[in-house]
């Protein structure tokens, strides 16, 4: 805790709130604000964490009877349909959008909708994103054979916001609301803050400090939920059997659901890295792995949960003005808890490995040619 918290003031993010969980109950805690205040009940905008809240209100669905985790997609769709591709759109299921496999190819990330810009409707960004990231296709299309690989897909999760909605006859953050955050007494949570008129707000910055602008989101379940550190405890908290003989669940999902939400399901360079909505960051050396999700966004979101389902340790860093700042000191939890390398601490280590490598080549290529051309001045000076 002590070095979590150094490595946090060193930091010093905008906003911040950081939870530690110990066999299931809360160990620890700390919070940080460059303004407002945040404390526990303090709404984050949480970004791609919201895709494992998200999974949740799919899997009651699927326990309901009303979703079949292989059923073609199209089965559930009246509103929008996926575009004629050169492979089979049948084989784009719901258990292939959870897990990333389903061959879709948008590369999303969103990066919202700014004060006084008109929010796409569901149907208008899956056809096309008008938010999308810089350097994601932002159409949801079959691009590779599904079931054939990973390949991260925000748009797959606003397709499941959309069979969420056509399956239950609800809007998404009531269904949401009423089957999942309200049961796990997640009562602050939303994924439509403005709907909710929610209060206590934690404010938005960038890296130098400064505050920066709320977008909002189409694509609420890939990256819209907005909870505080106390909710989002409750959830990390439901995975685990609860202190007055409270099922593992909550009686939202079962103990069995749960375990299939593990399960791996997408791998990448030989390691298994995905369950169904949840990653699966590392081995917990009992047969299982740490999951959780992280979440990144502009100007400057980073949010992280781990857990432990073994021994209900868990950790969450819900924090704004640092673009790494949560997803590292959760990895470094995840070492220290397991002494395994978190798989998103590993990517972050290789991406500035291979930043030095290449720095090291183009060095070492500068020097090449300029002894070159040294070489070839000195053959062409006239002799003494």
């Amino acid at each position: 805790m002590k070095a979590a918290v150094t490595r946090i003031e060193t930091a010093r993010p905008g906003a911040l709130a950081f939870v530690l969980i110990e066999g299931g109950q809360v160990s620890d805690t700390h919070f940080r604000s460059a303004d407002q205040p945040v404390d526990a009940d303090t709404l984050f905008q949480v970004a791609s964490m919201s895709k494992w809240v998200t999974a949740w209100g799919v899997m009651t669905l699927v326990q309901d009877g009303k979703l079949d985790l292989d059923a073609p997609v199209s089965t559930y769709l009246t509103r929008w349909s996926l575009p004629p591709s050169e492979f089979d759109n049948r084989q784009v299921t719901v258990r292939r959008l959870l897990s990333h496999t389903a061959g879709l190819t948008d590369g999303l990330g969103y990066g919202g909708f700014a004060p006084g810009r008109p929010v796409q409707s569901i149907e208008a960004s899956l056809t096309r994103a008008a938010d999308a990231s810089p350097n994601a296709e932002g159409v949801v299309r079959v691009g590779i054979e599904p079931g054939s690989g990973f390949e991260y897909s925000g748009g797959g999760y606003t397709l499941l916001q959309l069979i969420i909605e056509e399956v239950s006859g609800q809007d998404f953050n009531a269904y949401m609301k009423q089957r999942v955050l309200a049961p796990l007494g997640m009562k602050r949570s939303t994924f439509d803050v403005d709907a909710d008129k929610a209060a206590n707000l934690a404010g938005f910055y960038d890296v130098d400090g400064d505050p920066a602008i709320h977008y909002r989101f189409t694509a609420r379940a890939a990256a819209s939920l907005y909870t505080s550190a106390a909710d989002m405890t409750r959830f990390l908290q439901a995975h685990w059997p609860g202190p007055s003989g409270q099922p593992v669940g909550r009686g939202v999902l079962s103990a069995q659901t749960l375990k299939t939400m593990r399960q791996p399901h997408a791998a990448q360079f030989g390691a298994d890295i995905w369950g169904l909505g949840t990653v699966l960051y590392a081995p917990n050396n009992r047969g299982d792995f740490i999951i959780g999700h992280d979440g990144s966004n502009d100007p400057a979101i980073n949010t992280s949960a781990r857990l432990d389902p073994d021994t209900g340790d868990g950790v969450i860093v819900l924090e704004s003005g640092d673009r790494l700042l949560a997803t590292a000191v959760a990895g470094e939890w995840v070492f220290w808890n397991t002494g395994n390398v978190d798989i998103l601490m590993l990517t972050m280590e290789a991406g500035t490995l291979l930043k030095t490598l290449v720095a090291g080549w183009i060095a070492i290529l500068a020097a090449a040619a300029f002894m070159v051309w040294r070489s070839k001045r000195g053959a062409r000076r006239p002799p003494a």
